[in-house]
């Protein structure tokens, strides 16, 4: 994936949100509307969580130490996974206590608090705020979408975010995609607010808000914890591999081989190898620095090959 395109996405969420967070929060002070509140809050934690992006990103390209020999490629991963428990509670929590706390002030006022949106100046604020943070964020998420594209070859957009081995640009999209979203809840609790002349259509929204940015936070946190746990190659680095191994001179068949990735753009290679019976120990040694170099003309991304070599004795060995 190009690290160039995850960046750009980034920043380009970056400078919207930190934008759209003042707006929003200006609208709030104005207005004391719950869903431009919420909203506010979840601008913040988007930018917070960009920030923890680009830092991953810069603290990933640390050079291997003897305490990390394998390097520092799933920083990312780590980071990623921080992003979603930020939007978790720092976005989703936030919003459903905002909830809670602004429909105990309704109940307890009767569904009129004094200096409420209904009573003040500024009504049209928020909906003029909403509109224009509708349309940044919509110039961030296309941004995020043609990053992505370039990409992601013909494979769905859920596909992407399940399968993508570089966090950034699904990280991005789920949080533009739930930051679009978010405002159309906005505008709706708004709205009808002041259309029926009822808040608790601006509780509504805000709750809509919560259970949205819980809900990605979610799909996140479990994406994510799929590669910090550690996934495998995708299938067609692996049949790149393994055809490599199995046209180099030499080598008989591939016993086992097994991938991971060490970090977004770095494939660990470990396999099995059956050699002739009657191979030499410089016959062995060429051979395996042969296919190491074949393997990484196929694949640039194995950085890290490991190949044992055996005698193949009819069935597969561990």
């Amino acid at each position: 994936m190009s690290t160039e395109g995850s960046t750009r996405a980034v920043v380009a969420a970056l400078l919207a949100n930190a934008g759209i967070a003042v707006t929003k929060f200006l609208a709030f002070l104005l207005t004391g509307a719950s869903s431009m509140l919420a909203e506010a809050i979840h601008s913040v934690a988007d930018s917070g969580n960009q920030l923890l992006l680009l830092l991953g990103g810069r603290r990933a390209q640390r050079l291997p130490t003897a305490e990390h020999p394998f390097g520092f490629g799933r920083v990312r991963y780590i980071y990623a996974f921080i992003v979603s428990i930020v939007l978790f509670t720092v976005g989703g929590l936030f919003a459903l206590y905002e909830a809670y706390h602004k429909g105990h002030e309704l109940h307890a006022t009767h569904g009129h608090p004094e200096g409420s949106l209904l009573d003040s100046r500024w009504w049209w604020v928020p909906i003029l705020v909403l509109v224009a943070a509708i349309v940044m964020e919509s110039l961030s998420f296309r941004t995020a979408i043609r990053e992505t594209g370039h990409v992601k070859g013909s494979v769905s957009y859920p596909a992407f975010v399940r399968r993508a081995k570089a966090p950034e640009l699904p990280v991005i999209l789920l949080e533009d995609f739930a930051a679009l979203i978010g405002l159309v809840f906005a505008l709706f609790g708004v709205g009808l607010s002041l259309i029926t002349q009822n808040l608790w259509f601006d509780v509504a929204g805000t709750v809509m808000i919560g259970l949205l940015l819980v809900a990605v936070a979610v799909v996140l946190a479990i994406e994510t914890k799929s590669l910090l746990i550690g996934e495998s190659a995708s299938a067609a680095s692996e049949q790149k591999i393994a055809a490599a191994l199995e046209e180099t001179a030499g080598i008989d068949r591939i016993v086992h081989l097994k991938t991971l990735h060490l970090g977004p753009d770095e494939i660990l290679v470990a396999a099995k190898i059956a050699v002739p019976p009657t191979a030499t120990a410089s016959d062995i040694a060429e051979a395996i620095d042969a296919a190491e170099a074949s393997i990484r003309d196929a694949e640039p991304e194995a950085r890290v090959i490991y190949l044992e070599p055996d005698i193949f004795r009819g069935s597969p060995t561990a």
